[in-house]
C-alpha cells in the first residue's frame, strides 16, 4: 500500500521552554481551529521540565503535532527555534504561536481567507491580553483597517502598527530569504518583520481579535518590562539594526530618528544614542541639532507629564 504524505496548508511554529504548566491549554486551542489543514511544529529549546510528558497524549493522537529538539546548529532562544521551524516547515503559509497563549478558534480560517481574497502576502490581526483563567472568545465581522506596504514602514518601526510575533499569518515566500537574527533575545520579530516589509511584501490589517496573550512575569515581554538586562540590550541592538535597514533603503525619516532618540534616553547604559549617531554619520550642524534635542528631551518630557497630570 502506498503511504499518503501529509501536506499541510499552514505551518504553525511554536518554540517552547519549560511551559508544562501552560502549553496544554495552548495546544488544545490550536486543536479547536475551525480550519483543520495545519501542522504544528513544537520546537523544544532545551527545557528541563516535563513538557514532553504532559503533551505526549496529544502527540500520540493528533499527527498534526510534532515535537522537535532544536539542533545545536541553531542558537538557543526564540529566534533559533523559529529559524529551525522555518527550515523544516511544509506549509504554504507560516505563523508563530507562543507556548503560553490562547488562539481564537477562527484564527487560521479568517486570516487565510483575508490573504486569498485580497491577494496579499500577509494578514495582521489584533491580540488581547489576559491574566488568569481562559479568555472570553468573541466573534466579530471582519473589517480591513489598513493596507500595509513598505510606505508604512515608519508606522511599523514606531509600533503605531504593532506587528507582534504571533499576530501575523505569512505566505511562505515572505521568508524565502529572511530569517530571524539568532543572537537577539528580544524584539527579534520586530526587526525581522520590518525587513520583510522593506523588501516589498504587502499585507492588510484587520480588526478581529484572534489571539490572546497571557501576561506573566516569566515571559520575554514580562522580563523586558522588569528591566531584564538581556532583553533590554537585545532591544537596543535591534533598534540599531532597524535604523541601518531603513538607512540602506533610504526610508529613514526625521520623525523616526526623533522617535529612536527619545527611546535612547532609557538606554544610556548601552550608549544607544552614541551608536545611533555613529550610524547616521551626520555633519556637525545636523549632529548638533540632535545633540540639543537629546539634552532638552528629559525636561520636555517632565513638563509634558505635569501638563497631563493637571489636565
Amino acid at each position: 500500500m502506498e503511504l499518503i504524505t501529509f501536506k499541510p496548508s499552514v505551518t504553525i511554529i511554536m518554540a517552547t521552554y519549560n511551559r508544562a504548566h501552560f502549553i496544554v491549554e495552548t495546544l488544545k486551542s490550536i486543536q479547536n481551529q475551525t480550519f483543520e489543514n495545519w501542522e504544528c511544529l513544537i520546537i523544544d529549546d532545551g527545557g528541563t521540565d516535563n513538557t514532553f510528558e504532559v503533551i505526549k497524549s496529544i502527540l500520540d493522537t493528533d499527527r498534526r503535532f510534532t515535537f522537535q529538539k532544536r539542533p545545536n546548529t541553531y542558537k538557543k532562544g526564540l529566534p533559533g527555534c523559529r529559524n529551525y521551524g522555518l527550515d523544516i516547515a511544509k506549509g504554504n503559509y507560516f505563523i508563530f504561536f507562543d507556548d503560553d497563549d490562547i488562539i481564537h478558534p477562527d484564527n487560521l480560517k479568517i486570516a487565510l481567507k483575508v490573504i486569498i481574497e485580497n491577494n496579499v502576502d500577509f494578514c495582521h490581526y489584533q491580540k488581547k491580553p489576559f491574566l488568569v483563567g481562559l479568555p472570553v472568545i468573541e466573534n466579530e465581522k471582519t473589517k480591513i483597517l489598513k493596507n500595509i506596504s513598505r510606505f508604512d514602514i515608519s508606522e511599523i518601526v514606531t509600533n503605531k502598527i504593532a506587528l507582534a510575533s504571533c499576530t501575523v499569518l505569512w505566505k511562505k515566500e515572505c521568508f524565502k530569504e529572511i530569517r530571524f537574527i539568532e543572537h537577539l533575545q528580544y524584539a527579534e520579530e520586530w526587526e525581522c518583520y520590518s525587513r520583510i516589509i522593506l523588501i516589498g511584501n504587502c499585507g492588510v490589517a484587520i480588526n478581529n481579535i484572534l489571539y490572546f496573550n497571557r501576561k506573566h512575569p516569566k515571559s520575554n515581554t514580562g522580563e523586558f518590562f522588569l528591566n531584564n538586562p538581556i532583553r533590554k540590550q537585545s532591544h537596543s541592538e535591534a533598534i540599531l539594526l532597524v535604523i541601518k535597514n531603513l538607512q540602506n533603503k533610504n526610508l529613514l525619516s526625521q520623525s523616526v530618528i526623533r522617535y529612536f532618540i527619545q527611546i535612547s534616553l532609557d538606554y544610556k547604559e548601552y550608549k544607544l544614542y552614541d551608536s545611533i549617531m555613529n550610524i547616521l554619520n551626520l555633519n556637525f550642524i545636523e549632529k548638533l541639532k540632535w545633540d540639543l534635542l537629546y539634552f532638552i528631551l528629559p525636561f520636555r518630557l517632565i513638563i509634558y507629564k505635569y501638563k497631563m497630570k493637571f489636565k
